[in-house]
């Protein structure tokens, strides 16, 4: 009887020491989590969810919209832009026709690709002024695609690991960062119903 009491108080000095290591090891981790803005674990969260519901990150961090039916890519197209100027955002740079590239490359037709590119330059200075990472978030790119089904649909990448995934934004920077946000929303809601 005392080599197996023996034995399972060696068995739970073990698994304390083990226990102890681990919160030792988290520990720093946890402080700088609680520095976090208050919707990063809902950001955290719906990410994780969307990951394990489509088994494709891609998918879980981008906004996506069906565009209806009747609409045309010139229709969304006129609307983006049409929309990107009453709110005052710029439509920058030259769209990339990533469709008539492949086409030119293969030599046969290919469904509809097309990226636009929008963008708050004063925002975005201020963004880089904060941190250089947010470069690869710019311009804001709105992409129209047509599905294998012949149905087109608008994806933008989901701002809200960039605005609230980490420490929060100084205030007048968030609410510039949640103004851009709600713009490439408006612009791909409209856009996708034709709506000027």
């Amino acid at each position: 009887m005392t080599v197996i009491r023996n034995f399972l108080a060696i068995i739970g000095f073990f698994s304390l020491l083990a226990i102890g290591y681990m919160l030792l090891s988290i520990m720093p981790y946890y402080q700088q989590v609680k520095l976090f803005d208050e919707k990063a674990r809902d950001t955290y969260t719906e990410l994780a969810l969307k990951v394990l519901e489509t088994g494709n990150a891609a998918e879980a961090t981008v906004w996506k919209m069906k565009v209806n039916d009747g609409l045309s890519v010139e229709d969304v197209e006129d609307t983006m832009k049409i929309v990107a100027n009453e709110l005052n955002i710029s439509h920058v740079g030259q769209d990339l026709p990533l469709s008539k590239d492949v086409e030119s490359k293969t030599g046969k037709p290919h469904r509809f690709v097309k990226i636009y590119m929008f963008c708050n330059s004063l925002t975005a200075a201020k963004m880089l002024e904060y941190n250089d990472a947010y470069s690869a978030y710019l311009p804001c790119r709105i992409s129209l695609i047509e599905d294998k089904q012949k149905q087109l649909w608008l994806y933008s990448l989901n701002m809200d690991l960039m605005i609230y995934g980490g420490k929060p934004l100084p205030p007048k920077l968030k609410d510039e960062a949640l103004y851009v946000r709600k713009v490439i929303l408006d612009i791909m809601r409209r856009g996708s119903e034709g709506e000027f």
